[in-house]
């Protein structure tokens, strides 16, 4: 079936055209401004930070031949050419791994639990009162504004060295985080089943309890694992300073030139997270997809 197209007079297009034309440049000019900005801004800020262009090229050399040593052993070998030379503290660099897994899964359980407790309490319509929401929202945000590495070292001072300040940081940092996620999903909920139960009667714990979290249970359990993969990071970098874990052998092997095992360790932990994040993926496809249906 064929179909004809009636085109308008020239004298019709013509000022639709113009239009066209007007409306293109316009967008064009804008554009070209926000780029000028854009870069005065970037450089400003390079000139502010001090950043050298020249030194960052002349010394890159030092960057990438430090990664080629990574990949030597002691006797100049490549690493892969002897695996057991080169994953020769397997043994222990595993257990360490471990410990800063479980460092990561109880820093994000503690956190998680606080989070969930606390978020109700920051959003508007849960909580009526400004100052407990005031409160607690500043709350949240000191939790995470301070790097969780800054805690460390506070708990290391407080608690000594080991797994305990490792967790304490996490958990505080995690708190603040997720509290803030948590409280965004709050806020989109449907309030039609928190107010029917508040017309029944019922206390604002009960309407919490059964307004609000069924809507929220499945989004939280996936910012949880969504955290979980970033903490195990967290936890292999705040071990450098004492809180246990990976991340304080990583520091010796680097400080003492052991090229081969820092490469080792790096491995170790670029699979272990890797495979974290997948297994954490699936789950939190599920559970989203069970929490639409």
């Amino acid at each position: 079936m064929m179909h004809t197209v009636t085109i308008p007079p020239d004298a019709q297009i013509a000022p639709l055209l113009r239009g066209y034309t007007i409306a293109v440049a316009a967008r064009r000019r804008q554009t070209i401004v926000a780029t000028v900005i854009v870069i005065g801004c970037f450089w400003l800020a390079s000139i502010g930070a001090e950043v050298n262009p020249q030194q960052f090229w002349s010394k890159i050399g030092n960057f990438t031949s430090y990664f080629g040593r990574l990949l030597h052993l002691d006797n100049d070998a490549y690493v892969w050419t002897d695996p057991a030379e080169w994953f020769w503290g397997l043994a222990k660099w595993s257990r360490l791994l471990g410990e800063t897994i479980l460092i990561a899964y109880v820093g994000t359980i503690t956190g998680a639990v606080l989070a969930f407790f606390g978020c109700f309490v920051s959003t508007r319509n849960m909580m009526r009162n400004a100052f407990p929401r005031m409160v607690m929202r500043r709350s949240l945000e000191i939790c995470r504004t301070v790097p969780d590495i800054v805690f460390a070292l506070i708990f290391v001072v407080a608690f000594g060295l080991g797994a305990l300040p490792g967790v304490l940081a996490i958990a505080i940092h995690t708190t603040g985080a997720l509290g803030k996620l948590f409280a965004e999903v709050v806020e989109n909920i449907d309030m039609k089943p928190v107010e029917g139960i508040a017309a029944t009667g019922g206390s604002w714990f009960a309407q919490v309890r059964f307004g609000a979290v069924p809507q929220v249970l499945s989004n939280f359990a996936s910012y949880s694992l969504l955290r979980f993969e970033v903490n195990v990071r967290g936890a292999a970098v705040i071990g450098i300073v004492g809180a246990g874990g990976i991340g304080q052998e990583f520091i010796v092997a680097i400080r003492q030139f052991h090229y081969s095992d820092v490469s080792a360790i790096l491995v170790m932990i670029i699979v272990c997270v890797m495979l974290i994040d997948g297994f954490s993926e699936r789950v939190r496809h599920r559970l989203l997809s069970g929490g639409e249906h």
